[in-house]
């Protein structure tokens, strides 16, 4: 049975462990007002070393498990900062749901990228960096999968309207 999905407790094991990430993907359009519901949090990490070993120590408390459709608790993988350094991509089960940890989201060029349009927000109790909707959009568009085509009208919306309020 898949664990109960918490992005609030995901988020707090991350800060508490000083993990440096932007928040990407569907919770980052949420934040940004859009009424589209997600299941997953999407993170874009910092590939520094240092980040990578508090990551590696978050992903051990939260009990991350690579996700496979034929395993719902997922399978098990050893990891520390010079092995997560290898992937692009990883899509994991947790103890708190599905967390995404891509290093190089589509149409970005990885965290310094995103990081220089994120915005400083307070989610779920924790204050994290977002991607700017101009980036959620960017990266959705570059992904091009269904869901992310079918999120895409609704959030040009939502980045019309923001950015007519900066005019």
């Amino acid at each position: 049975m898949a664990p109960e999905f918490r992005p609030d407790r995901i988020l707090e094991v991350l800060d508490r462990h000083g993990v440096h990430f932007v928040l990407i993907g569907g919770l980052a359009a949420t934040a940004h007002g859009s009424p589209m519901i997600t299941g997953d949090v999407d993170i874009a990490p910092s590939r520094d070393r240092t980040n990578l070993e508090r990551l590696s120590a978050a992903l051990k408390e939260l009990r991350g498990n690579i996700r496979v459709a034929e395993a719902p608790e997922g399978m098990p993988f050893e990891h520390d900062a010079e092995s997560l350094a290898g992937f692009e991509i990883l899509n994991l089960v947790t103890d708190a749901g599905d967390l995404d940890v891509a290093f190089l989201p589509a149409g970005t060029w990885g965290y310094e990228d995103l990081l220089k349009g994120a915005v400083r927000m307070t989610l779920l109790g924790i204050p994290i960096e977002v991607a700017s909707l101009a980036d959620v959009v960017r990266s959705k568009e570059a992904a091009g999968r269904l869901k992310d085509l079918a999120a895409l009208p609704v959030l040009r919306r939502l980045l019309e309207a923001e950015q007519e309020g900066e005019g």
